[in-house]
């Protein structure tokens, strides 16, 4: 947007109630509707919908065509008060939809911080989204899917409901994965979303040391080579967990499950 214009384009529309910091950017043609707060930095391009309750943080870019804080896509929902929040420096880029929680779900959708979605994502309702993801093109999580951190799905890959995804995981393009993915796992490009190994480039690129990297292979060998039980497998993560605060990581989170993993 260029910085001699207004801030506020003379055709967008602005409900009363809605709160922006002094410097917000509002394109042409924009509704920003009540009960939305929008931080200090932020653009919203043409073509945009927000939708309150909604809480934006600061630095955000909405490019064009986005759909932010609609009402969730799920029949159980009946109008209750629910919300989405986002934390900072995010960039949602053209026709990417993000909806609101549900009363059944917690209530709040959240996005966190220094994340990229590309367009046509959707963000569905109760989603849990950490930081510095990458979502590429047409990427779709249902809704109550849990993000971890660092984590890149790509295009048109998608999230059953409920699923979980650990930090560091790789998506591959077209990949549908219908349960938990744990920490730094790779997950396979056949349309199933098997595990196929880890995400050592990733890995290596946030500055992984190749011994910290072998022992998050080690981790995934016991996990999805070995062909031992769940069981098993965890006793012999848990051995390897002392010398590993990554192997610890994905015991917890296999600890945690409340879905099966994606095997």
């Amino acid at each position: 947007m260029n910085d001699s214009a207004p801030l506020i384009h003379p055709t967008a529309v602005i409900d009363p109630s809605a709160r922006l910091a002094d410097d917000v950017r509002v394109g042409a043609f924009s509704l920003i509707g009540a009960e939305v707060e929008i931080g200090a930095g932020t653009v919203v391009g043409p073509h945009c919908s927000i939708h309150g309750p909604t809480r934006i943080g600061r630095d955000n870019r909405f490019i064009g065509h986005a759909a932010i804080g609609g009402e969730p896509q799920d029949k159980k929902y009946a109008g209750e008060r629910t919300e989405l929040v986002i934390g900072d420096r995010n960039v949602f880029r053209e026709f990417v939809t993000v909806n609101r929680g549900t009363g059944g779900g917690g209530g709040v959708t959240r996005i966190g911080n220094d994340n990229w979605l590309l367009a046509y994502t959707h963000v569905a309702h109760d989603c849990d989204v950490a930081d510095h993801c990458v979502f590429s093109n047409n990427t779709t999580l249902a809704g109550h899917v849990s993000v971890g951190n660092w984590v890149i799905i790509s295009g048109f890959a998608g999230a059953h409901q409920f699923c979980r995804i650990g930090d560091h995981a790789f998506l591959g393009m077209g990949a549908l994965v219908t349960g938990d993915i744990p920490p730094f796992t790779m997950v396979g490009i056949d349309g199933h979303g098997r595990p196929r190994g880890i995400n050592s480039e990733g890995l290596k690129r946030r500055g992984f040391d190749p011994a910290r990297i072998g022992a998050i292979k080690r981790a995934y060998r016991t996990l999805y080579v070995a062909g031992i039980p769940l069981a098993e497998a965890k006793q012999q993560l848990a051995e390897q967990a002392r010398d590993s605060d990554d192997v610890r990581q994905m015991l917890d989170f296999i600890e945690h499950a409340d879905r099966p993993l994606q095997r």
